[in-house]
């Protein structure tokens, strides 16, 4: 009983060391995922640092440094007959030949990011932006539309130091050098780690996991191929094609299970891959999901897949209605890894938009031992 005192006057100070301890614990990191600043062009220049569209200074931009001719836009209908399609927004930024955009973003060093954004092309010629993060860069081709109310894209990158370089560059393959990219609505997301999911020897089977989505409008955001990209703006798969595949959401979209999936929007030209681990001889099942993402694309919307060497085409018949159905594989491994692989067979475009490429959807991708 004598060390009952002594112990009511330790308690206040055990209590208050331990209350030091989680107070001084680091604070669990939040993933970075929003708009860069002045990302969507809403904070404009001052009157004084513009000539009509054009801006007038290296730092008239708000949260921009620029070089270049780069112009100042709103969307609709324009001098000279042309329209500008800004639907994510009421203004945006047009890069003249060999005109840039570019800020400094802080960001954790050796993490994985995502940029989301807004390019369309403003003339009928070849046009070209080139994405610069530090020592990363790609060149998006933007010759071919994708929707008519203006593409998105997804470009990946891992900062290879706490502060970057994000620059937009149109390279001035033009003829007309008033033509040139419009470019709105940037994002940057840190992309999580995937880990694997019990049941599923694949890395992101459900598309669960990608860039981030412009909630205000999304008409999908073509994520580029592997010639393009270096990281996989969809972790765990490769984008083996010559064009690019469509990430889109539920919000937007039919989507067969849970938030995401992939529309392979370019045919054969168009497809995804990734590779898992297998034991030689032993069988495994592939189950999938084929569907339509309910957005006008009609037709016979076959997917073919491949496992090792089995492969499958899935007949799928689109009304547009948002419809799916599983389709399943069973392939034996020849080797310690096996490649899985799905395309779209057939060209699509919208029943009622000729000019507007689509495609079948894909989800829900399993592989378990047989």
């Amino acid at each position: 009983m004598g060390s009952l005192p002594h112990l009511l006057l330790i308690l206040p100070l055990l209590f208050s060391l331990f209350a030091l301890s989680v107070s001084s614990a680091p604070p669990r990191h939040r993933l970075l995922d929003g708009l860069l600043p002045n990302g969507d062009f809403e904070t404009p220049p001052s009157k004084s640092n513009l000539n009509k569209t054009v801006i007038i200074g290296k730092n008239s931009l708000p949260k921009w440094e620029i070089n270049g001719l780069v112009e100042y836009v709103a969307g609709g209908p324009q001098p000279g007959g042309f329209y500008l399609p800004i639907p994510r927004g009421a203004h945006a930024v047009r890069l003249g030949n060999e005109a840039s955009i570019s800020q400094k973003v802080r960001l954790r060093w050796r993490s994985v990011y995502t940029l989301t954004f807004g390019a369309t092309r403003t003339c009928a010629q070849d046009e070209m932006l080139r994405i610069e993060v530090g020592s990363q860069s790609a060149n998006l081709s933007i010759q071919t539309l994708y929707s008519n109310g203006g593409d998105t894209y997804a470009f990946t990158f891992r900062a290879n130091r706490n502060v970057v370089n994000v620059t937009f560059h149109n390279p001035g393959i033009q003829e007309d050098p008033t033509c040139g990219p419009l470019l709105d609505m940037i994002f940057i997301k840190e992309m999580p780690p995937v880990r694997p999911i019990p049941g599923n020897l694949l890395l992101n089977g459900n598309f669960e996991v990608g860039p981030h989505v412009i909630k205000s409008f999304n008409n999908g955001i073509l994520l580029p191929p592997m010639q393009v990209d270096h990281i996989s703006p969809l972790p765990g798969w490769i984008i083996e094609s010559l064009k690019p595949v469509k990430y889109i959401d539920r919000g937007h979209f039919f989507v067969p299970s849970g938030n995401a999936a992939i529309e392979l929007v370019a045919g054969r030209e168009s497809a995804i891959a990734q590779i898992i681990q297998t034991v030689p001889t032993k069988y495994y099942n592939l189950t999938f999901t084929v569907g339509d993402a309910r957005n006008g694309c009609h037709g016979s919307m076959d997917v073919q897949a491949f496992a090792a060497r089995q492969t499958i085409k899935v007949p799928f018949i689109s009304r547009g209605l948002g419809r799916s159905k599983t389709a399943s594989l069973k392939f034996q491994a020849v080797s310690v890894s096996t490649r899985i692989t799905f395309y779209s067979a057939y060209y699509h475009t919208k029943l009622h938009d000729y000019g507007h490429l689509c495609g079948p959807v894909l989800d829900n991708v399993i592989v378990v031992p047989a």
